[in-house]
């Protein structure tokens, strides 16, 4: 009798699903792939064919040019050679995905990036019952559970009443948790114009156009160092502390990141207001998914592999590690 799964092979690369000849989120241009979302570490250019959400299709646009893409909507089936093959929302960023592969009466799904928690920019994760449930584990350690998004915005919102004639400079990621934070902002009643990094205005304009309405944008550049204080400014990480932001009004430097629990990484950015605001669930979060999904099989792509290990076999969950190339610690 063949193993379970014995139809997905891992590889550096990426995940091969055998009967479609297709690769989920591979490293490497292939001539068919599978796209969780569109953050750079799942998403290359270069594939023959691309099936992916219209919205992460249209992320890949901005980055790398057209895709010969091919549309796939949340809960729409499809058969790519011997699979059956749908789309679920993952909840990590916008268009992102778990991908459901059935062939031969099992289930996997291929979760990408997820997170648990309520996001004003994208859909939900759903729950998918399966056999094998291939999870990342970016934060997959008990020494990781996020705050309450509001009361981390609440935080921000707080500092930046305090000291008027300072603005506050967030770093967050250009893809996603920029425009989540403004949301956030506007869903805690901030109405004020939010000013952005020019890095961010491509993917801010693009969510608009998605139908994802972020407010009273403008950029930093070029404004008037007065008009600044009082103001959020929102930048890539790597902004945070260059020679941009020192035309700023003597900014808080903020970052949203659920890495900012670690009191090293905010000392080592220079980060005076560290905001642990993730895209990616939390441990608790890791571990209910699981109870959740009730795999027989939990396989493991990136992150903090050893201890998610661990909890499955002391919660008799077969699970394994899988040896792939090229996902990184993003600032998520």
């Amino acid at each position: 009798m063949p193993r379970l799964g014995s139809w997905i092979e891992p590889h550096p690369e990426g995940i091969y699903v055998r009967p479609a000849d297709a690769w989920v989120d591979p490293s490497q241009p292939k001539a068919q792939a599978l796209v969780t979302h569109g953050h750079a570490d799942h998403a290359r250019g270069g594939h023959g064919a691309v099936w992916a959400t219209p919205e992460t299709l249209a992320i890949m646009a901005v980055r790398y040019g057209e895709q010969n893409g091919v549309p796939v909507q949340y809960g729409e089936s499809y058969r790519l050679g011997e699979v059956e093959v749908s789309f679920v929302p993952a909840g990590h960023v916008l268009g992102s995905a778990q991908i459901v592969l059935n062939y031969r009466g099992e289930r996997v799904v291929v979760s990408g990036d997820y997170k648990r928690r309520p996001d004003p920019t994208c859909a939900p994760f759903v729950v998918v019952p399966c056999d094998i449930f291939i999870t990342e584990a970016t934060f997959g350690l008990p020494v990781f559970r996020h705050p309450d998004t509001g009361s981390e915005i609440d935080r921000l919102l707080h500092r930046l009443r305090a000291e008027p004639e300072r603005c506050v400079l967030v770093g967050a990621y250009a893809l996603g948790k920029a425009q989540r934070v403004i949301m956030e902002l506007r869903g805690r009643g901030h109405d004020e114009p939010i000013y952005y990094h020019g890095a961010m205005e491509r993917l801010c304009a693009l969510y608009e156009e998605l139908g994802v309405p972020l407010g009273d944008l403008r950029p930093a550049t070029g404004a008037p160092k007065e008009e600044l204080a009082g103001k959020i400014v929102i930048c890539p990480p790597g902004a945070l502390n260059d020679r941009w932001s020192r035309r700023l009004p003597d900014p808080v430097t903020a970052m949203a990141s659920g890495w900012m629990r670690i009191r090293q990484r905010a000392r080592q950015r220079n980060v005076e207001l560290p905001l642990v605001i993730s895209d990616h669930s939390d441990w608790d979060e890791l571990t209910q998914t699981i109870r959740d999904v009730a795999p027989r099989e939990v396989w493991i792509t990136h992150g903090r592999e050893d201890a998610l290990m661990h909890w499955c076999m002391t919660h008799q969950i077969k699970a394994r590690e899988l040896d792939l190339v090229g996902y990184e610690d993003e600032d998520d």
